[in-house]
């Protein structure tokens, strides 16, 4: 007997759409299999595959092989997929709820989340309850003795360090920051009472001009003087041309300091330097995640 897959495709219609915010929609999805949807928390990333105008998901390949498979097919027959965040997970009554940024209608997922009404059809790939391993699309994993959290990010983010700050220990200690378009965007969210959480609005100005500076002082505050300059060896990265992702595994005695910072990639790149090769942060301590690129769409 096969073993079940680590993930797989849940058949889902929006059973609610709610405007949380001048830039984010929360769209609660339904389905007869949700109730196999794991619900692993933290920054959990799944697909969201809209339905093409003519045939729907009828060409959408579901198996071990979907991704070769996908990609095999004709433009016209090849679904658009897009990752999110899960927001939340409720198996009992088989939901699960993505935080959207509304953004304008640049791609397929922006067009569906922009006319998405109870009824509307979707297909995610999610983690499957049925597999007893891990699932993967987890990247906040801090050491086990990690005593000091740090979390930022744009409004890309936000869904994710939500999700995150949902699911710390009361014991957290540590902040985070999150730069979104506007002062209506700051979302109520549960956090431990020793995590601030700081909301910076853009008004206008270019993405990361408020969250950098702030993250910079946020980090002074934080260390002080506890972690010494060290050689980063850190290489850099063309945002342009190249992937910013890199998620440590834990390694339990290298820091008790622990960043999770995603977004923007050419921003999340200016953090990544300034954590690691400016403030000499053991890189294996930092997890960083280019989301987007100014001007370029997913790739997937």
């Amino acid at each position: 007997m096969t073993a079940p897959l680590p993930w797989r495709f849940f058949s889902t219609t929006v059973r609610e759409v709610r405007r949380l915010s001048p830039s984010f929609l929360r769209v609660t999805f339904t389905g007869d299999d949700l109730d196999q949807f794991a619900d692993n928390g933290f920054d959990q990333r799944i697909k969201l595959i809209p339905p093409l105008p003519d045939c729907g998901h009828d060409h959408l390949p579901t198996g071990p092989d979907w991704y070769e498979e996908w990609r095999d097919l004709p433009d016209d027959r090849r679904n658009p997929i897009r990752t999110y965040t899960v927001r939340a997970v409720r198996p009992s009554v088989r939901e699960v709820d993505i935080d959207m940024v509304l953004h304008g209608v640049h791609g397929p997922a922006s067009r569906w989340a922009a006319a998405a009404t109870p009824g509307s059809v979707a297909c995610l790939m999610g983690p499957n309850a049925e597999h007893d391993g891990v699932h993967g699309g987890i990247d906040f994993r801090p050491p086990a003795r990690t005593s000091c959290i740090l979390l930022g990010g744009d409004e890309t983010a936000v869904p994710a360090i939500s999700s995150i700050l949902a699911g710390l220990p009361s014991s957290a200690h540590g902040e985070a920051l999150l730069e979104v378009p506007t002062e209506e965007d700051a979302l109520p969210v549960a956090a431990p009472p020793g995590v601030r959480v700081t909301w910076l609005a853009r008004n206008g100005v270019p993405h990361g001009e408020r969250l950098i500076p702030e993250m910079r002082a946020t980090v002074r505050r934080l260390l002080g003087n506890q972690v010494p300059a060290h050689d980063s060896d850190l290489e850099d990265v063309d945002v342009d041309n190249d992937t910013l992702w890199e998620v440590p595994e834990p390694v339990a005695e290298v820091s008790r300091f622990y960043a999770w910072l995603a977004g923007e990639a050419a921003v999340i790149k200016t953090l990544r330097r300034h954590l690691v090769a400016d403030c000499g942060v053991d890189r294996r301590s930092v997890a960083f995640m280019g989301y987007w690129r100014q001007g370029r769409s997913e790739d997937i």
